[in-house]
């Protein structure tokens, strides 16, 4: 079980690191407990509402940032930008490129289109804000996870 909780920390701490998918360590770690353990009445209704805290998360950590960009004017060519520097940026400088490309993708693909970097700098901003904002969801889905699984330990 220590074993358990400490795979959940790690996918915890993967929500917000783009190096570990947060979310899906968190869930595969409940079904792991879920094998190990057995799946009784308790067990079912934990996993499920585990699975649908995942679920939610994970859409609303891909979704919040390209809404927050799109309504802030950034057509879907800028966001297709944004994820492709952030791809070319992850495998150029590891982690830490995933922010830089993204920032740099769309702050090219902006100014590009209007040829204004202070609306290039707004999009852009944009996306970094949609970014921490769909970070933090998936991070609080994380959470509710984590304690559905405690209350399934504690219960079952």
């Amino acid at each position: 079980m220590f074993v358990i909780a400490l795979v959940m920390l790690a996918g915890l701490v993967g929500t917000a690191l783009p190096l570990v998918p947060g979310l899906p360590v968190v869930w595969a770690a409940a079904l792991v407990y879920g094998l190990m353990a057995g799946f009784g009445t308790t067990a079912a209704v934990a996993f499920t509402v585990i699975t649908l805290l995942a679920i939610g998360g994970i859409a609303a950590g891909l979704v919040l940032p390209h809404k927050r960009v799109a309504a802030g004017g950034a057509p879907r060519s800028s966001v297709l930008a944004g994820v492709a520097g952030a791809i070319v940026g992850f495998f150029i400088i590891p982690v830490i490129g995933l922010l830089i490309g993204g920032v740099v993708g769309i702050w090219l693909a902006e100014y590009a289109r209007t040829s204004d970097g202070s609306i290039a700098w707004k999009r852009t901003k944009d996306m970094v804000v949609g970014f921490g904002i769909g970070i933090l969801v998936e991070l609080a889905a994380g959470v509710a996870m984590v304690l559905v699984w405690v209350g399934w330990v504690l219960l079952d």
